[in-house]
């Protein structure tokens, strides 16, 4: 009789719990729910703002007419000025700095969950210090736009792969081996490059390195989107497709083993995709730091540390931060500010802001 009115507390009290749970899931999916919503409409509307934004200005109605007449058949009653700014200037320009956006933002969460490193970048395995260098090769021999984009490509690559290659070779921590070789390749190309620019044209090459280096996307044509969303796609489709096995490789690596996963080949299968993502970025926009440090902490206190929502969140908030801030970038001074130092000015008091908050979501 005992069991049986035991049976009978314990239906009530595991109702009570589940209907309390109900409650609390669905208050947590309403929640969700308009973030969701919000992330995915923010990179809309602000491309939508962003057409508008520059020296030559355009009133939003007749952007919109502009926009449309490409679809409908709407009679075109604009100078051909206007077709050449919106398609041609302004277009290639928004997509190259949301698509930067999203893949540093990716790879910065994925290297985030590998490492189990809240401070890690990008550029920790020496991707953007091996394209930097690639591309001042590029500027100093004056090869043209495309010349110096493939040389910063093919560098980033082989930065990354020697990085790969040494901290293979060391078996007894994989994960610090590797962040001491992307330290020391970062380290040598670096200095290669500070070697060019000491060698370079002080009148001519030297300030086109330089200001290469401070990362910009004035000087982004419609070949160039072309040329970077092939690389950039084939790094982060794989990375949204593996996000829920990064939520166990972000456990550690003997609970991944413990669970039947392969860990060295998945690394290497990250690795892979997000230098191309990162190299890729790169090669178009010059060094553009701290995009990929401080979107996933933000991305993560809206969405929680789950990479199955983290990833594609990262993507979409990386795209609209990066555009926005070219945004600023157009109007803020007489003079075209370079990405790479806004990004540094607005990431570095919102990531000590993040520290001492210390409510990052990270665990």
């Amino acid at each position: 009789m005992s069991i049986d009115v035991s049976k009978e507390k314990w239906e009530v009290v595991r109702k009570e719990l589940n209907g309390t749970r109900a409650k609390t899931f669905h208050k947590r999916g309403k929640n969700f729910s308009w973030k969701k919503l919000l992330l995915i409409l923010s990179p809309l509307l602000v491309f939508l703002l962003s057409f508008p934004v520059g020296r030559y200005g355009i009133a939003p109605g007749q952007l919109i007419t502009i926009l449309l007449a490409k679809v409908f058949p709407i009679p075109q009653t604009w100078p051909d000025t206007l077709n050449t700014v919106v398609f041609q200037v302004r277009l290639p320009r928004i997509l190259a700095a949301m698509m930067v956006g999203a893949a540093l933002s990716a790879a910065g969460a994925a290297y985030q969950g590998m490492f189990k490193n809240p401070l890690v970048s990008p550029d920790i395995l020496g991707a953007s210090a091996g394209a930097g260098f690639g591309a001042a090769i590029g500027i100093y021999f004056s090869f043209g736009v495309i010349g110096i984009q493939c040389t910063s490509f093919i560098f980033g690559l082989l930065a990354v792969g020697l990085t790969y290659l040494i901290g293979s070779r060391i078996r007894h921590d994989p994960m610090l081996a590797l962040v001491l070789a992307g330290i020391l390749m970062g380290t040598i190309f670096s200095s290669s490059t500070s070697l060019l620019k000491f060698m370079a044209d002080p009148y001519d090459k030297l300030p086109a390195i330089t200001f290469w280096l401070m990362g910009s996307l004035a000087s982004i044509a419609p070949k160039d989107i072309w040329i970077a969303i092939w690389p950039i796609t084939l790094g982060l489709v794989p990375l949204y497709l593996l996000r829920w096995r990064l939520n166990v490789l972000s456990m550690g690596e003997e609970e991944a083993k413990a669970l039947g996963l392969e860990t060295s080949r998945l690394r290497l299968v990250v690795i892979i995709c997000a230098t191309l993502a990162t190299t890729a970025a790169v090669s178009i926009s010059g060094l553009i730091g701290w995009v990929g440090l401080i979107i996933p902490h933000l991305t993560r206190m809206l969405v929680g540390p789950n990479y199955k929502a983290l990833i594609p969140a990262s993507m979409l908030l990386g795209s609209s931060y990066l555009l926005l801030v070219d945004d600023v970038a157009r109007v803020l001074s007489t003079v075209e500010i370079p990405l790479g130092i806004l990004t540094a000015v607005i990431g570095a008091p919102f990531f000590l802001y993040l520290i001492l908050r210390n409510k990052g979501g990270w665990r």
